[in-house]
């Protein structure tokens, strides 16, 4: 009897670390960018579940290509950190700050501001 993705999903979440990498790498042909046991389940998971109800639609796949091409700041974290750990060098990536919203040299708002004056505290 074959099994509905409801019980695909209940099994991944019973599985170990090892088990997930097999699971993935038997269903995406290679390895596992990594070893984190929530991502390997989510991500099967959500591949289980799309799989079954037909995956994203074409328009939805475009839009989201369309979103992340025009994004300044890519992240490439998984990328680089392979290409790093095989000695390659790491075309094609930019390293940035993400700058805060304020000045940091001035309070948040919201904030109480104290002082120490004369062993005193004032506020």
């Amino acid at each position: 009897m074959k099994k509905t993705p409801i019980q695909l999903i209940e099994e991944l979440a019973t599985l170990d670390v090892a088990a997930l990498q097999k699971r993935h790498a038997a269903f995406f042909g290679k390895e596992p960018p990594c070893g984190h046991r929530q991502f390997l389940f989510r991500k099967l998971a959500w591949h289980v579940q799309a799989k079954a109800e037909g995956g994203l639609p074409a328009s939805a796949l475009e839009l989201a290509k369309s979103i992340a091409m025009d994004t300044p700041l890519r992240v490439r974290i998984l990328t680089n950190a392979g290409r790093q750990r095989a000695g390659k060098p790491l075309d094609n990536s930019s390293t940035t700050t993400i700058e805060p919203a304020h000045d940091a040299r001035t309070p948040l708002p919201g904030r109480l501001i104290v002082k120490q004056c004369r062993g005193r505290i004032l506020k």
